[in-house]
């Protein structure tokens, strides 16, 4: 099995933060891809699934790892029937670049909120801004050797034998 696509990490990257940072958004929890039955009798492929606090209603997560062009209406109104038929209480939309115009308009009228993670984003190194909040992680790395000198000197502190090791 090859390495997951772009967007397979960026999907499970922002389950993840968002996951981790549930509280700050007011979910309990967020959980990854599943299917949510539909009210038309159909069953939805989501990204992630929100689970407001309390347990008593869930948001549906779509991710889009555009980097070439802004979300476009089409993909916002798909989500905005996704929530109604599934009879979610919300949405989110993970994106690096926002949305064209008239995905602005669609999303605040359905109330699809925009969470904006950077496309390369990886559990540790991210950049992610969602509602009025800007989290920020950042890693390095850091490199750690030993190396020993062992000296044994005579009574008068002159050097007789030194050994070296790394």
């Amino acid at each position: 099995m090859g390495q997951p696509k772009k967007w397979e990490t960026y999907e499970q990257v922002a389950t993840d933060l968002l996951n981790r940072f549930a509280m700050e958004f007011n979910l309990g929890h967020v959980e990854g891809k599943q299917l949510v039955p539909g009210q038309s009798g159909t069953k939805w492929e989501i990204d992630a699934k929100g689970i407001e606090l309390g347990g008593d209603g869930f948001v549906v997560v779509e991710c889009k790892r555009f980097t070439k062009g802004h979300v476009n209406q089409e993909v916002i109104g798909g989500l905005a029937f996704r929530i109604q038929d599934t009879g979610a209480n919300g949405g989110v939309i993970v994106t690096p670049l926002g949305y064209q115009e008239g995905a602005k308009k669609v999303a605040e009228h359905a109330g699809i909120v925009t969470a904006k993670l950077s496309a390369e984003a990886t559990r540790s190194d991210y950049v992610l801004e969602f509602l009025d909040k800007i989290l920020v992680g950042v890693s390095d790395s850091v490199k750690v050797s030993d190396h020993v000198t062992v000296e044994v000197r005579n009574r008068d502190g002159k050097v007789i034998q030194k050994s070296e090791s790394e």
